[in-house]
């Protein structure tokens, strides 16, 4: 199931049918406001309930020094899970759902429970992010 799940994911087949929605980085750090109850980014990024995402893309899952990750998260990372955008833009719509199917594992636990319904959201917040992952461009063209 992971091998389909990031064949789909690295041909753009999970995205939602539609027209690709544009990425806009001043919108995404208004909604990365919603993230920042658990995590950071920047310079001065620590981690806290969740791990900092600096360098997110392109990062083995389960893999920020000094974050204790749940189960889930570690499982994934030691079976492969490396970020990349679209396994984001996946993960964030719902990190439950999204485990589960990776691990093909039905009672997968996710400890992030938080979900961004809007697509453009998503998107957003991924192009906020991507701005301190420095590896992006790399990642993108794997």
């Amino acid at each position: 199931m992971r091998t389909i799940l990031t064949a789909l994911a690295a041909t753009g087949l999970l995205s939602a049918a539609g027209p690709a929605l544009a990425q806009d980085v001043a919108a995404g750090e208004k909604v990365f406001k919603k993230c920042k109850a658990c995590h950071r980014v920047g310079d001065d990024a620590k981690n806290g309930v969740g791990p900092i995402l600096n360098g997110v893309i392109g990062r083995p899952a389960g893999s920020v020094d000094g974050y204790k990750y749940g189960k889930g998260m570690q499982q994934a990372g030691a079976a492969g899970l490396v970020w990349n955008e679209e396994l984001i833009l996946e993960y964030i719509t719902d990190p439950k759902v999204f485990l589960r199917t990776y691990l093909d594992d039905p009672k997968a636990k996710a400890k992030m429970v938080f979900k961004f319904k809007k697509e453009q959201d998503r998107m957003d917040v991924l192009a906020y992010v991507k701005t301190f992952s420095p590896d992006a461009e790399a990642s993108a063209a794997d």
